[in-house]
């Protein structure tokens, strides 16, 4: 926890709350591997106070469409006040802000000065708000965007190469009303899901991007979760968001790359690169048969996941 006691700030005015601002600033995440991604209700103190110590990968405290106008000043005053009292997290903090022209560059230029990974900019609809919000935001955190907009599911893969836009998560049902789709149609078996599934991953891999699946609401329905997760993981997909403990420990099962495909990697890069030093790219192994470099490279990314 953060604090020992947050009775006294929950009876602090939200103006009063910056007069105690810490002077923590929490170190940069250095793990490499993100199976869940959970979203968090600033307004919730108790939930803020445990963001030192979640089994989430990572926490994404969110500003933008779960708060409501009135307590938006609110929400960023708590995220500044407890980031400033936080020394370390077991997870990547993530800020999600509103969009750009709707308070986004205010609420980034006043959270630059506080320790958390990345900002997560809402609705984005063009890679030139992207361009934008590198230059606003302070130069050791990350960008991430929600798309959840028709504009930017048909641009996507023509976003990358900027160097710290690291990550998208899928809005599906903020897109579907993008497109123009009823929120009906996310269903395992629709093949309407599992084109837009399919085409945000391929694209966010085209522009060097990690694809966040989507938030599934129904909390308690556990086996559903659990089924997206296994299907998702299917597709090629690392993470998932997740709206509590429950379902992050399920995506923390699920994504998590098994002890199995780790050895099969380990082996095949070791016998690959010693092979690879008799100028030999290409042959039979006793345990996993023809190996060669796109085997190889393929078995680098296992292990870089791990």
């Amino acid at each position: 926890m953060i604090f020992d006691n947050i009775e006294s700030i929950e009876n602090l005015k939200i103006e009063d709350r910056l007069k105690f601002l810490g002077d923590k600033t929490k170190a940069p995440y250095s793990k490499k591997i993100f199976r869940s991604n959970m979203m968090l209700n600033p307004l919730k103190l108790k939930h803020l106070n445990r963001i030192d110590n979640l089994p989430a990968d990572m926490i994404t405290l969110n500003l933008e469409d779960a708060i409501a106008p009135s307590r938006k000043k609110e929400a960023l005053y708590n995220i500044a006040l407890f980031l400033s009292h936080l020394k370390e997290s077991k997870s990547f903090i993530i800020v999600r802000t509103n969009p750009l022209n709707e308070g986004g560059r205010e609420e980034i230029e006043f959270l630059n000065k506080f320790g958390f990974d990345a900002v997560r900019v809402a609705k984005v609809k063009e890679r030139k708000e992207i361009l934008e919000i590198d230059k606003l935001l302070s130069s050791e955190k990350e960008i991430h965007i929600s798309l959840e907009t028709k504009e930017a599911f048909h641009a996507l893969a023509t976003f990358g190469g900027i160097k710290r836009f690291t990550t998208a998560n899928i809005g599906i049902l903020d897109l579907l009303t993008s497109l123009g789709l009823p929120q009906s149609l996310v269903k395992h078996n629709n093949p309407t899901i599992h084109y837009i599934l399919s085409k945000f991953l391929v694209d966010a891999h085209t522009a060097g991007l990690n694809p966040i699946s989507f938030m599934f609401q129904e909390y308690n329905n556990v086996e559903a979760f659990r089924e997206w997760c296994t299907f998702e993981k299917k597709m090629g997909f690392t993470t998932k968001a997740c709206m509590g403990p429950i379902q992050v420990k399920i995506a923390n099962e699920v994504f998590l790359v098994d002890n199995k495909a780790f050895l099969r990697a380990k082996h095949i890069k070791t016998v690959f690169e010693a092979s690879a030093k008799k100028n030999e790219n290409g042959f039979m192994d006793e345990q996993y048969g023809f190996i060669d470099e796109p085997i190889y490279r393929d078995a680098l990314l296992v292990l870089e996941n791990f």
